[in-house]
């Protein structure tokens, strides 16, 4: 009986420490810090495409002018500029037989001087094609951008928080749970208005418009009222 008795105060004192413990008076909720930037990157893929009956003359020529795009690239400091994909692979003509080959090669361009990337993009079309552009945010802009949107989110939380302390006739809260998260949309893809050639054989500078990128910061936390 004694062992009965003494389980069954265990039992409630167990009990009352979980009651205790038990979460009450919190309230969970989200805030939003969002603003508009000015996209400050170019990403440009430029490739070319050669055919030929023997694979190793088209390897040479994708190579001299992958090499020439990297020499002429020198020049401009303000571009990186990087090899991409490249492959070859048959062309089959009649009765499923191998008629010729054909290479493909690609290079990636950045840069954040939107004016010396066109200048660049103009002297490579002389050979190549240019295949796709995007602009985004500098990976410094963007966590710069949201280093700021943070302070921001976490005074608006303050004052959510606040405001719901005293709507519900607190005289103080404690921040029970945090989590910040951030989100951009994708990178933004132009169309490119090309300016009048000055004669026929001429290649003009593509102009871009860059766009804005949306960089958001939410956060979503629970405080408990005292």
């Amino acid at each position: 009986m004694l062992r009965i008795a003494v389980l069954c105060g265990l039992l409630f004192i167990n009990g009352w420490a979980k009651a205790e413990n038990e979460p009450y008076n919190r309230a969970d909720f989200q805030v939003d810090a969002a603003r508009e930037v000015a996209n400050d990157l170019l990403i440009a893929v430029m490739s070319a495409d050669i055919q030929d009956k023997q694979p190793a003359r088209i390897a040479q020529q994708l190579n001299a002018t992958v090499n020439d795009a990297l020499k002429k690239s020198a020049a401009f400091k303000t571009i990186k500029l990087s090899s991409g994909n490249q492959n070859t692979y048959p062309v089959y003509g009649k009765n499923n037989q191998i008629d010729a080959w054909r290479g493909h090669a690609e290079i990636r361009l950045e840069s954040r001087n939107f004016k010396d990337a066109g200048e660049l993009i103009m002297q490579l079309q002389q050979n190549m094609q240019l295949g796709n552009v995007q602009f985004a945010l500098a990976p410094d802009t963007r966590t710069q951008i949201e280093n700021a949107l943070i302070t921001e989110a976490i005074k608006a939380f303050q004052m959510r928080a606040d405001a719901i302390r005293a709507a519900f006739g607190a005289t103080s809260y404690k921040v029970v749970r945090l989590s910040i998260s951030g989100a951009g949309i994708p990178p933004y893809r132009p169309n490119m208005a090309m300016r009048a050639a000055l004669s026929e054989s001429a290649i003009p500078a593509p102009e871009f418009a860059a766009g804005d990128s949306r960089i958001s910061v939410q956060i979503n936390g629970t405080i408990e009222m005292q």
